[in-house]
């Protein structure tokens, strides 16, 4: 099983919101998920919560994070 951390989408046209998610490689981008992460709001002020500790966790267990997540963890 290849897991990825990554970003699922929500909220309506104009105002996107996404959660960051522990899935697995293979499934859709918002089917379901093994494990929430939090939440990061796209826009000028950039509003985020994502619990890193668990991100950190992921990634030591085998998990890939993608590229804008691993911004979003490090930032």
């Amino acid at each position: 099983m290849s897991l990825v951390i990554r970003l699922t989408s929500m909220g309506k046209k104009g105002e996107r919101r996404f959660r960051v998610v522990v899935a697995e490689k293979r499934s859709r981008r918002d089917g379901r998920p093994v494990e929430a992460l939090g939440w990061y709001e796209k826009g000028p002020a950039g509003k985020k919560a994502i619990n890193t500790e668990r991100a950190k966790y992921w990634i030591s267990q085998g998990a890939r994070a993608s590229a804008t997540v691993e911004k979003l963890i490090n930032a």
